[in-house]
């Protein structure tokens, strides 16, 4: 500002002096002023303009990938008026990054594609307390017992199947069932996506980490097959390239939206199994931010009718707010205390759960 200033002064210093000299040319200096006076002041309020909206911005880190999450991001912005600045990558990336960056993060908003990476933070001393009014806007079963972050969708882990290929008798009753011969090379799943690796965190807790190691060894010798997310995963069912694949319900429920003739279907696990955990998204704010008001607005927003109806209709997730039906024929389910698993007890947390994938030799 001070530079624009500067120049504009400079040019009616100049001009002034050139007036003093009476000269043909006294009248087109006189409408040269004028218009340079006009075009000053425009770039000077433009500048004045862009140096105001500049605050009015939140920077997001989000394990969400994008097609999943800029559309409402977007939205939120027209609403309000606040820019956003996302950078995107795996959730448990994203949480070491900040961790790592400490007091440095730009990172104002975190946005996490599960759980386990906000409560990564949350052991490291790296987010803000949300408030009253937003913790309030879902039950408690489904954000964080200290209030340091909400869950804002969920979504079930299903196993996703070509109905060409699996008859209706073979659907395992567990996901253990999956290590069985009969399911050799006919599985997919997605070892560095951060919902199977919470999925896994979730199956640590309910029947420990032999058990849970023994399951990964049972699928590598049954000649699982890796890729590279969930998308993809149904993308191979539905192309018989492989039988059936680990995932979440709502990626069948897209492909099926832009393809009804898709020939794959989800089949959910017995109650209780830990094939068909309840995961939330979740989102905190990032400790030391500035733009505490701005990221209030931000989860705020996204677990409004708007959001919530937007995550529901368009993702085909489950919207956590109160009031807000599930779209499609996705089915309704309960989200019981899904909201937290205790990394604190559970030893080695999110990078145990890494460690025993890789040791199991999958890649993750």
């Amino acid at each position: 500002m001070v530079g624009m200033l500067d120049i504009f002064r400079l040019a009616m210093i100049t001009l002034s002096s050139m007036q003093t000299h009476t000269s043909p040319l006294t009248s087109g200096i006189g409408r040269l002023t004028r218009r340079v006076t006009a075009i000053m002041l425009g770039l000077t309020l433009a500048a004045s303009a862009c140096s105001s909206s500049s605050s009015d911005t939140v920077t997001i880190y989000s394990g969400r990938t994008e097609n999943l999450i800029a559309p409402i991001l977007e939205d939120f912005s027209a609403e309000t008026g606040i820019d956003v600045e996302v950078r995107y990558d795996d959730s448990a990336n994203l949480a070491l990054l900040i961790e790592e960056e400490g007091d440095q993060s730009p990172a104002d908003v975190f946005l996490s594609q599960s759980p386990g990476a906000v409560d990564f933070l949350d052991a490291a001393g790296r987010l803000e307390p949300l408030s009253d009014d937003v913790l309030n806007l879902v039950d408690a079963s489904v954000r964080d017992d200290d209030g340091m972050w909400v869950g804002f969708s969920g979504r079930q882990r299903v196993m996703v199947y070509n109905e060409g290929l699996v008859a209706p008798g073979e659907l395992p009753g567990s996901v253990f069932d999956l290590t069985d011969p009969a399911w050799n090379g006919r599985l997919g799943i997605a070892p560095a996506n951060g919902s199977f690796q919470d999925f896994v965190t979730g199956m640590r807790s309910a029947v420990g980490d032999d058990a849970t190691l023994a399951w990964l060894e049972g699928l590598v010798a049954n000649d699982v097959q890796s890729y590279a997310n969930n998308g993809a995963i149904v993308a191979a069912v539905g192309r018989g390239e492989v039988d059936a694949g680990l995932v979440n319900h709502y990626y069948n429920f897209r492909a099926l939206a832009e393809n009804p003739d898709t020939p794959s279907a989800n089949h959910v696990f017995e109650a209780g199994d830990p094939g068909g955990t309840l995961i939330v998204t979740a989102a905190g704010i990032v400790d030391g931010s500035d733009k505490v008001d701005e990221a209030t607005q931000l989860i705020d927003f996204l677990l409004g009718e708007e959001g919530q109806v937007y995550f529901a209709s368009e993702t085909f997730e489950y919207p956590l707010a109160p009031g807000i039906p599930t779209s499609g024929n996705v089915p309704p389910t309960e989200f019981g205390d899904v909201g937290s698993i205790d990394l604190d007890e559970l030893e080695g947390g999110l990078e145990r759960t890494r460690e025993l994938i890789a040791d199991a030799g999958l890649e993750s």
